[in-house]
């Protein structure tokens, strides 16, 4: 028929330029589609690179275990821990931190309180540490936990030595800390807890 009828002849040749352009689309899709693929894994490369370095030099999380820090930290609770802190600075008295793997305890890593700075004498006389023989105050402290007679025992008087750090649980009678175990190296420090994410009925500042 002419094309008046709407008919085209079925073995007439497909137009070129028809061909070329349904061809250019194909590849087109296919182009932006890898392009997108590509993107997305670069995203996701780039993400995981920042988390592992975020974690290997800035910032971790521990989940505490025991009752060494109660009730300041109880079983369950997760803390972020500051790994750059002690690379800018000393660790301060009062300082939660997270410490590597200590010889003579089954814990891989502990938790406890910076109580005594190098060179200061410590000792400690019915629940009550004097750092230079001045009264320490302790508002970290439950005192339905620490009471008199609950706190372990006496100790010192004990200088603690250079590039060390003497650390106690705030639960007194309940923690295995540097009274026994002895002054810490700074170099076992992995960095300062300072705050619980989790869970959220248990957030708060360290």
């Amino acid at each position: 028929m002419d094309d008046d009828g709407g008919l085209v002849d079925a073995g007439a040749e497909p137009d070129l330029d028809d061909t070329i352009d349904s061809d250019h689309r194909v590849q087109s899709s296919i182009g932006r589609g890898a392009r997108a693929l590509f993107d997305w894994a670069l995203v996701v490369a780039i993400a995981l690179t920042v988390a592992l370095v975020v974690r290997a030099f800035l910032l971790a999380h521990f989940v505490v275990e025991g009752s060494s820090m109660y009730s300041t930290l109880t079983t369950g609770d997760r803390v972020f821990v500051n790994k750059l802190s002690y690379r800018l600075h000393e660790p301060n008295r009062g300082d939660v931190v997270v410490l590597h793997e200590i010889r003579g305890t089954s814990e891989r890593d502990l938790i406890k309180r910076v109580i005594g700075l190098e060179g200061e004498e410590i000792e400690m006389r019915s629940c009550e540490v004097r750092i230079d023989g001045q009264l320490l105050v302790e508002p970290y402290l439950d005192p339905t936990v620490v009471t008199p007679g609950n706190c372990g025992g006496d100790f010192g008087p004990l200088t603690v030595p250079s590039d060390t750090v003497f650390v106690m649980g705030d639960n007194r009678a309940g923690s295995q800390d540097s009274r026994a175990l002895g002054p810490i190296p700074t170099d076992d420090i992995v960095g300062r807890a300072f705050v619980v994410f989790w869970p959220r009925s248990d957030w708060q500042w360290l």
